[in-house]
C-alpha cells in the first residue's frame, strides 16, 4: 500500500484494524455503536525525535501491528481511506508474530 504521507519527527501513520461487525451470538453492531479499534498497522514512520542534538529513531517499522488508545491521535482522510497520525509515545505495545490481543 503506497501512501504519499511522510510523518515528521516522532509521528507515525497508522491504519486502524476494523473490528468484527457482529458479536459471537450473531448480534450485528451498527456503525454508530462501534468503538475505534485498539489495534493498528503501521503505514509510515517519521525519522525520530531529537534529544540533546542526537536523532533517536522510532522503534517501529512499516508493517508492524501495534496497540494504541482508542481515542488518541489525529484522524485524517486521504484518498478515500481513513488513517490516524499518532506520536510514538502514544503506542502502548507492539504485537509480535505470535501475540494476539485479548478478546472481550
Amino acid at each position: 500500500m503506497a501512501v504519499n504521507i511522510i510523518p515528521l519527527h516522532d509521528w507515525i501513520l497508522v491504519k486502524r484494524v476494523e473490528e468484527k461487525e457482529a458479536t459471537k451470538s450473531g448480534i450485528i453492531i451498527p456503525d454508530s455503536a462501534k468503538e475505534k479499534p485498539g489495534q493498528a498497522d503501521v503505514i509510515a514512520v517519521g525519522p525520530g525525535r531529537r534529544e540533546k542534538g542526537e536523532l533517536v529513531p522510532i522503534d517501529l517499522k512499516v508493517g508492524d501491528r501495534i496497540l494504541l488508545g482508542k481515542y488518541g491521535g489525529q484522524d485524517i482522510d486521504y484518498d478515500g481511506e481513513e488513517y490516524t497520525l499518532i506520536e510514538e509515545k502514544s503506542v502502548w505495545a507492539k504485537l509480535g508474530g505470535g501475540a494476539k490481543a485479548a478478546k472481550r
